[in-house]
């Protein structure tokens, strides 16, 4: 399954992943907008990354 994760560089921890097939970059950008302000307000660096898990 591909998801995207919002990570916090200086925190060193994922704010959130979320599932790429009902979440775009659109949507993870209003949600780090209204959720994790916080973060950015701070000054830190917060990215969003591609990640995929593997099924067993």
């Amino acid at each position: 399954m591909k998801f995207r994760e919002i990570y916090c560089s200086n925190c060193k921890k994922i704010l959130g992943r979320y599932n790429t097939k009902y979440y775009d970059y659109e949507k993870i950008n209003e949600i780090l907008k209204s959720g994790h302000s916080l973060h950015v307000r701070k000054g830190h660096q917060v990215i969003i990354r591609d990640f995929i898990k593997k099924q067993n």
